[in-house]
């Protein structure tokens, strides 16, 4: 269950080409920096192995020597003369000693220092050497400048090699080590046998660090083409995802587009049905106004059936736009008396039903210095008619008092009309406001009856919709007592 839900969340995450391309940068140059610090470790690990053991072979070396010499001189016995042959035999010996080592490329320097007194003097040839320690020839021996620094290295820890009689090593320039190994002859120390060893096996670290460049350069080729030919194999397949969602968008939104047209075609049709209601009503007058037409009332008749037709005129023009442009709707040429619009649709349309039913009454209250407003006459007709026919729908069926009212406040510049009545109140679920700050019953296809006709539902939502291309607002609420109110503001 929690690798489901692993898969799940990580399925949520899209790689684009961007994030190949920085998770292909970064796994390169983590692996560019792991070599880099794997080399420096090596190098470092070859560095502290080749000064130990440069110091070793060194010693050795020195060591090696100074035994030779002391085995040599350990055959010489002290209190028997030697012949000038024997004597030059030995002094030879000790410059092959010599000279053999100072052959090695790595020697620079070889000597024996001696104590003479309270100095010390360096010996670097066979026949001094041989008067000096066989003969006991104390006549002072030339020491070399060049040797100097050695005698200068020595005499602080002079004292300490005679004592401990063991190695001691300087190191001088990073690189030269000062070897000084006790010289002990019968039992007693003469000296120390001084060598400078410059041992050099860097080529060896050369070879290493080289073979370790070969192999991380063959290394990092491969992942290098390893990476590049993942990155290449999921750039194309993520360009190909990406074309694939493309095509998906595209399709997707051509379909949207096609059910947005379909449902507005939908609500265009139901309009239509709605609105041509209205027209059908209106037809019905105009056939009954012809029918009680006579030489008395042909001026009332005609002025009423004009009004009559010029609203199917607007029903029609609605019908062949569902969006009409607002020029038709609000211009300065129109002047429209709103108090004469409220007069003639209560006079004309209402009463006249309401003759035939006495099921409400309608008291007007209107302000005479409400001002003329620039909106179509009959598109107020369509703001104002719904609203008083919901009143007359929901209100009840006996004993319904319908108000409307007009009031002008010069003050603020806003006029209002109000249409009240007694009836039932609207039930609480329609005024509740949705995410858009727009009451529920002022949505389409929403209705104050209880009917189950698809067509019914558009009257508020029609007065709404106008109202707010007028550039008027209006909102509903119940009244304390009962019945509902709407109010319709309007900026002078």
């Amino acid at each position: 269950m929690a690798q489901k839900k692993l898969l799940d969340k990580f399925r949520e995450y899209h790689f684009e080409f961007k994030h190949l391309t920085v998770l292909f940068i970064v796994i390169f140059a983590f692996q560019l920096i792991i070599s880099i610090i794997n080399k420096v470790s090596i190098t470092n690990f070859l560095s502290s192995t080749q000064e130990w053991y440069q110091k070793d072979s060194a010693e050795r070396l020195a060591n090696l020597t100074t035994t030779s010499l002391e085995l040599l001189l350990e055959t010489i016995n002290p209190k028997k003369a030697l012949s000038e042959e024997e004597s030059r035999r030995i002094t030879q010996s000790f410059d092959i000693i010599f000279s053999q080592q100072i052959l090695q490329h790595n020697i620079e320097e070889l000597c024996i220092l001696v104590n003479k007194g309270d100095s010390v003097v360096a010996i670097d040839d066979g026949k001094v050497l041989y008067a000096f320690l066989v003969r006991e020839d104390l006549s002072a021996p030339v020491t070399k400048k060049s040797y100097e620094k050695a005698i200068a290295l020595y005499m602080p820890i002079k004292n300490q090699v005679e004592s401990n009689e063991q190695i001691q090593t300087i190191l001088t320039n990073k690189r030269s080590y000062n070897i000084f190994v006790p010289f002990v002859l019968r039992g007693e120390i003469m000296g120390a046998l001084y060598m400078k060893n410059s041992p050099d096996f860097s080529f060896i670290t050369d070879q290493i660090i080289s073979g370790y460049d070969e192999t991380s350069v063959i290394y990092l080729s491969l992942i290098l083409l390893g990476l590049l030919a993942m990155y290449f194999i999921s750039s194309y397949t993520v360009k190909e995802r990406d074309e694939a969602q493309k095509l998906l968008f595209v399709e997707h939104e051509e379909n949207l587009k096609k059910q947005i047209n379909y449902q507005k075609e939908l609500v265009f049709t139901k309009r239509i049905y709605h609105t041509h209601h209205k027209a059908e009503k209106i037809m019905g007058f105009i056939k009954e106004d012809l029918r009680q037409l006579s030489s008395e009332n042909i001026d009332e008749i005609k002025y009423r059936v004009a009004k009559y037709s010029n609203f199917i005129s607007r029903v029609i023009y609605d019908m062949k736009w569902y969006d009409p442009p607002i020029q038709t709707i609000r211009n300065q040429l129109f002047q429209t008396n709103l108090n004469e619009v409220i007069n003639f649709l209560v006079k004309n349309i209402f009463l006249r039903i309401a003759k035939k039913t006495n099921a409400f009454t309608i008291h007007l209250s209107l302000d005479e210095k409400l001002p003329k407003v620039p909106v179509n006459e009959f598109v107020v007709w369509e703001i104002i008619e719904p609203l008083i026919q919901n009143s007359i729908d929901h209100g009840g069926e006996h004993n319904l008092q319908i108000t409307i009212a007009t009031k002008c406040d010069h003050e603020s510049g806003k006029s209002q009309i109000t249409i009240s009545d007694n009836g039932k109140g609207i039930s609480p679920e329609l005024l509740r406001e949705e995410e858009d700050g727009i009451k529920y019953l002022f949505h389409e296809n929403i209705s104050t009856k209880n009917s189950d006709v698809p067509t019914i539902g558009y009257g508020c939502y029609i007065a709404y919709e106008i109202s707010k291309r007028c550039g008027w607002s209006l909102e509903v609420e119940n009244l304390p007592d009962a019945g509902c109110k709407f109010v319709i503001s309007i900026k002078n």
